[in-house]
């Protein structure tokens, strides 16, 4: 009994001992936000949309033919507790509009989190959602 209060005294005071040690070196870390990276790919837009894009935001870069512009658009509609890139809800009422053949797809991460959005223009509802991320996406007209 008495050997095993000795152990685990010495084991709690290693334990401790080490903590400051490793709050400074947390400490002292540099603490990044992370890194924004969407891959873009758009088909049928109609015009110079169409193809391949990466967009890095925080630095901004990347192969988007307006990168800069594509990173302030998503700053805008990112707001806290919703997902820029939400489908549209099931339950919608959307207008029986075609709005062109046109469709993307995302991938990658913003703001910490995964992404992996389609988008089409197949109702009012979805050119609504493609519209609200333009220029992420290429402006199209039907």
């Amino acid at each position: 009994m008495l050997r095993r209060l000795v152990l685990t005294a010495a084991a709690s005071v290693a334990a401790l001992s080490a903590l400051p040690a490793t709050a400074q070196a947390t400490a002292d870390a540099p603490l990044s936000p992370p890194t924004d990276h969407l891959t873009v790919t758009v088909t049928g837009s109609g015009g110079a949309g169409d193809g391949t894009y990466e967009l890095n935001c925080h630095p901004t870069g990347g192969t988007h033919p307006d990168a800069a512009k594509a990173c302030e658009r998503l700053r805008e509609v990112t707001v806290w507790g919703t997902d820029p890139f939400a489908p549209v809800p099931k339950d919608s009422m959307c207008t029986m509009q075609y709005g062109g053949p046109a469709t993307a797809h995302v991938t990658g991460t913003w703001q910490g989190r995964p992404v992996d959005a389609t988008y089409d223009r197949s109702n009012g509802c979805e050119i609504s959602r493609w519209d609200g991320l333009v220029p992420v996406l290429p402006a199209t007209s039907a």
